[in-house]
């Protein structure tokens, strides 16, 4: 056996961002993928460690510049459980919208990259930008902003929804769910998308629980674990979640997760909307100071269900600023299973093993 060693990155246009990865290869069989990371640190864990408490969620929105108000809602969280506070129940109602719009915009932009990532079918690309930019319209419209928002606030939100939300997010979302019939027709019956899809890059169960994967890594493993389902907070409490599982554990199986989790989104989003007129208190949060108040735990440790799985934020509070902040990322862990999933592929299928797990190099290298 004669190996081979390419080196693929750190820039390159299929890799999500700044990462090499070091393949050994064996003719065209990949026999070792060693991921190299670290390009892009910035250290936003030590960070913290030097900022008052709400001077921080610009920092923690950069780790996952694909869906930022995901990390900003749990850092927020985390600091809320430390300082005790609880958000209104109309406060609760719209970080739940916003957070599944978020999921939605995310797992569009996943799709479409997937898409291209495989050399096939360039107008799912362009139909999945064009569908996502729709909902960053919503995002927009609810924060001022079109990519990083920072727009959660102790107790609440920086703002309230304006009056015309509701509406526009309800239209929005059943044009998306019809959508969603139409990326599967169209990709699900292309014959070159499915042989290049299905029975490459698997992971098997036992491995994804072993390798700790999670979202819809995991979940396409046949391991039914959700957090807003397994640990719910704000309105998954109340409205459940139905965790959406692949058994073949493929990279077909990953994005077909994807594409059921959008249509999940749309079912949550419906029902939370219909409880936002009744709910109760105010949505503006706590205004932002630079002396926030006393923290009543000195430790919190908060869970939540990004876009690209379960993160959790581990804060050891002081009075003014975080004594120490720890992330457990979604993407890290998933990058980290690359090199067993990629074994005994095709060189040529690597990169649709990547757009499959779906990772985020600031996430990795926080």
């Amino acid at each position: 056996m004669t190996i081979t060693r390419i080196n693929v990155g750190p820039v390159h246009p299929s890799t999500g961002g700044v990462v090499r990865f070091v393949v050994d290869l064996d003719g065209d069989t990949i026999v070792n993928v060693e991921p190299h990371i670290g390009f892009l640190h910035r250290g936003v864990e030590k960070l913290a460690e030097t900022r008052m408490y709400m001077q921080i969620p610009p920092y923690t929105e950069k780790l996952d510049y694909v869906a930022p108000m995901a990390y900003n809602d749990a850092y927020v969280g985390a600091v809320e459980a430390a300082m005790g506070i609880e958000p209104s129940e109309r406060a609760k109602h719209i970080r739940t919208i916003l957070l599944e719009l978020q999921r939605i915009a995310s797992h569009l932009f996943s799709i479409g990259l997937l898409s291209n990532d495989i050399g096939q079918m360039f107008t799912v690309f362009m139909w999945a930008f064009k569908d996502r930019d729709m909902v960053l319209d919503l995002l927009q419209e609810a924060t001022g902003s079109r990519m990083f928002y920072v727009n959660m606030r102790l107790g609440g939100m920086q703002r309230d929804l304006p009056p015309d939300f509701a509406d526009h997010t309800l239209d929005t979302i059943k044009y998306i769910e019809k959508r969603m019939f139409e990326y599967a027709k169209y990709m699900e019956k292309n014959p070159v998308f499915t042989e290049r899809m299905k029975g490459v890059g698997i992971l098997s169960r036992e491995q994804a629980k072993e390798l700790g994967v999670t979202g819809p890594v995991l979940r396409a493993s046949g391991v039914s674990y959700d957090v807003r389902k397994n640990n719910p907070y704000y309105m998954y409490e109340k409205y459940h979640i139905n965790a959406k599982t692949m058994q073949t554990g493929d990279n077909f199986a990953r994005y077909k997760v994807r594409i059921l989790e959008i249509q999940e989104s749309v079912r949550i989003i419906k029902l939370v909307l219909k409880g936002l007129a009744g709910s109760e208190g105010k949505a503006e949060g706590m205004p932002v100071k630079l002396r926030s108040p006393n923290p009543v735990n000195r430790i919190s440790i908060v869970r939540r269900e990004l876009p690209r799985g379960e993160c959790t934020m581990y804060l050891v509070a002081d009075s003014q600023k975080p004594y120490r902040l720890s992330i457990r990322s979604p993407s890290f862990i998933n990058l980290a299973a690359v090199s067993h999933i990629s074994k005994g592929a095709r060189f040529a299928d690597f990169f649709g093993i990547l757009g499959s797990l779906d990772f985020v190099i600031g996430c990795v290298d926080r």
